[in-house]
């Protein structure tokens, strides 16, 4: 046996050992998310036990060094584990947007001392993060954001930024410890005078307010900054250079809501074998969908391997946003389709909340989320197919 046939020996037997039955059941709603932070509230034992077992080994984020609370696998390792829990329907441990946004841009911007501070905390759930990117005025045009950050010297309180402004479509800013900010810092360069800031939401002049939408949920909200000092250090990267820093986090938001044409929560990336209609028509649309989302499954380790080496194209997150969110929404339409008039009822006779009209209508944003459709398909048509005009 190879050192990766033992390996993969060795991690089924930890995942059978450790992984508890809850845990291996397709996530049925919100509730069922792990979200973790200082004011979370485990459903479970079975939750709280998973998150524990699986963040002791390092392996709510196996690809980070361990000096930083991740597991220090190898890519081939990493893509083990992930198949591993895949073959027996194992939840996500840990959503994070530690994990899948902030987490990669520290690794490569922050200093050694913010790696040693937040990672960790991030890895073991101990920490929730929300993302201050969009405001009313500056939403695909990012760069146009006017929430300030002014440098300010007091001999009495420390020197720190004041920060005045808001922030829109922050997703659980309500429910978050910490957010990673985009500031105005300097007006003479429009990308070249912000910066990126963290911190804490209990910080005095924080204040959030859900926006309620269509689908019943409220994960986005309004967050507003009312002279918020923010410690001079918790700045990431250069003062004035936080677009470089942004840019990078993008590209994996967007390699994170691309993984939502895989599906989620332990659910199968096919649709065949949970939705089987009458209609054999309809049956057929569903195969068409496997193959797709199969070969979407191929290209997505691909590119996954190909991002971590280094070796993808710097538009690349865009194309498989695109790809990624268009998948979803078509998964979502099947379902609806297949369900027929069942998957109209938005709360059961039993009481029971339906998942499957909400999962439809909440799919419709993430063609907006993360840089819409629109944004993306210029990105792929201008960088990568270099089409005339673009």
């Amino acid at each position: 046996m190879t050192e990766l046939d033992v390996f993969r020996t060795e991690t089924r037997a930890w995942l059978e050992e450790n992984c508890p039955p809850e845990m291996r059941t397709p996530i049925r709603s919100e509730a069922d998310v792990c979200w973790g932070g200082r004011n979370w509230i485990f459903q479970s034992d079975a939750q709280r036990h998973w998150l524990e077992a699986m963040a002791g080994r390092g392996w709510t984020v196996p690809d980070w060094p361990k000096d930083y609370g991740g597991g220090g696998l190898s890519a081939e390792e990493t893509r083990i584990l992930k198949q591993e829990m895949q073959q027996i329907g194992a939840r996500s441990p840990l959503m994070s947007f530690g994990i899948s946004m902030l987490g990669p841009a520290l690794l490569q911007f922050g200093t050694e001392e913010q790696k040693r501070h937040y990672l960790p905390q991030i890895a073991r759930g101990e920490i929730r993060w929300c993302q201050g990117y969009s405001e009313p005025g500056a939403g695909s045009d990012l760069a146009g954001l006017q929430t300030k950050a002014e440098a300010i010297s007091d001999p009495v309180g420390g020197d720190h930024w004041l920060v005045n402004g808001q922030k829109v479509w922050t997703s659980y800013a309500d429910k978050a410890d910490w957010i990673f900010c985009l500031v105005r810092t300097s007006s003479e360069s429009k990308q070249g005078g912000i910066s990126f800031l963290l911190f804490d939401m209990e910080t005095p002049g924080v204040s959030t307010k859900p926006i309620l939408l269509i689908s019943g949920n409220s994960p986005f909200c309004e967050t507003f900054f009312d002279d918020v000092k923010v410690p001079k250090e918790q700045i990431v990267g250069e003062v004035n250079k936080g677009w470089d820093v942004a840019k990078y986090l993008l590209g994996h938001e967007r390699e994170m809501i691309a993984g939502m044409g895989l599906g989620t929560g332990g659910a199968s990336v096919t649709l065949g074998s949970a939705v089987r209609p009458a209609d054999p028509l309809l049956r057929a649309e569903i195969a068409a969908f496997d193959v797709d989302a199969l070969a979407f499954a191929a290209m997505s380790e691909r590119f996954a391997a190909m991002w971590k080496a280094g070796e993808a194209h710097p538009a690349s997150p865009s194309m498989m946003k695109y790809a990624g969110t268009e998948l979803n929404k078509r998964r979502n339409e099947l379902a609806m389709a297949a369900g027929g008039s069942d998957s109209l009822e938005w709360d059961s006779e039993r009481g029971k909340i339906d998942k499957t009209p909400r999962d439809w209508l909440r799919s419709k944003g993430n063609s907006i989320e993360g840089g819409t459709s629109e944004i993306q398909l210029n990105i792929v048509a201008k960088h990568i197919l270099r089409l005339p005009g673009a």
